[in-house]
């Protein structure tokens, strides 16, 4: 089979596409032919060494990929051959077949197409864990999100407006804003022209908001902080900016709010059974129309660079999706 490999760290540039052995099938686990594979800012951090987990070199990278079940191995219940299925881990996607944990793997309806499959459940399910589980966020409540037009972003401003929240968008361009408000956005704040602190304070009659979505980092955690409510709940997601910020733990206390960690990845080892929930919840809510994923673009898999480095320089919008044919 073909593989995207990492065979040592560095930028995209330094993976390379080639032949290798198809890895052999142990117990409990399941043989995927990859249909599609979703690309996300962690798999750069990945590639290059900074990520939390470092997965032996060589490696393929790629977290999330949907495909058919073409053998599964002795103690396997959870699918059967023939299956379509999606999976979920830290590497392994970027590839035209995948040795599974039948954990790490879930069926998926004929309805969903593999490109919707392979690119909504790492977006979706980090977003939907975040706002239900870790902010209990609750319907009228304001929730600003930051790089609300990206993967994470975008699937937040979608889940919190299906969720009853009043979303606030805000991202670097007005296009970008545009794109958030077709998804539910009642609010916007471009925030290469505007200051958070004050358009938030604005926006919200000088209340602040009650959950801040921060999947960007740097300067503007603390910029939205500042504009939180009190006993609001600031949401760490990740550090797009490149840039992991210092916590002023005074503001924590003077705005009475908290500061909550969002790690979706352990969360589905720690508590498998929510986790199945919440996908089960997702799928739901997708086939029924309640929300709709954006896969803007898709790129044969052999195009994998060009693909990882669209989302570094941050022109992607909703999700890009790597297909094997």
């Amino acid at each position: 089979m073909k593989a995207m490999l990492c065979k040592e760290y560095g930028p995209p540039e330094s993976l390379v596409f080639e032949e290798i052995e198809c890895p052999p099938l142990g117990k409990g686990q399941v043989r995927i032919a990859v249909k599609a594979a979703g690309v996300n800012f962690p798999d750069s951090l990945v590639i290059q060494g900074q990520y939390q987990f470092k997965p032996d070199l060589p490696f393929s990278p790629g977290a999330e990929a949907s495909g058919d079940v073409t053998e599964v191995g002795v103690e396997v219940t959870t699918v059967k051959v023939g299956d379509r299925v999606v999976w979920f881990s830290i590497s392994g996607g970027y590839a035209e077949e995948i040795v599974a944990e039948q954990s790490d793997v879930m069926p998926i309806s004929d309805s969903m197409d593999y490109e919707t499959a392979a690119g909504m459940f790492l977006t979706y399910g980090t977003s939907y864990h975040a706002l239900l589980q870790r902010a209990k966020i609750q319907p009228g409540e304001t929730l600003l999100v930051l790089g609300a037009a990206g993967g994470v972003g975008l699937a937040a401003v979608d889940i919190g407006r299906a969720l009853g929240a009043k979303v606030i968008a805000a991202a670097s361009t007005d296009e970008k804003l545009e794109l958030a408000t077709q998804y539910g956005a009642e609010m916007t704040i471009n925030y290469s022209t505007e200051d958070i602190k004050n358009r938030t304070k604005e926006l919200t009659g000088g209340k602040g908001v009650d959950v801040i979505y921060d999947p960007v980092g740097g300067e503007l955690f603390e910029q939205s902080l500042r504009a939180i409510a009190p006993k609001g709940r600031m949401l760490v997601i990740g550090f797009a900016s490149g840039v992991i910020p210092k916590l002023p733990v005074n503001l924590v206390l003077l705005k009475d709010c908290q500061v909550v960690g969002v790690f979706w990845g352990q969360f589905t080892k720690r508590e498998p059974e929510v986790n199945a929930q919440n996908i089960r919840d997702l799928v739901r809510m997708v086939e029924d129309g309640t929300l709709t994923p954006l896969i803007s673009k898709t790129y044969p898999l052999e195009k994998a660079v060009d693909a990882l480095n669209e989302v570094l320089a941050r022109k992607v919008v909703g999700k890009v999706v790597l297909t094997t044919g």
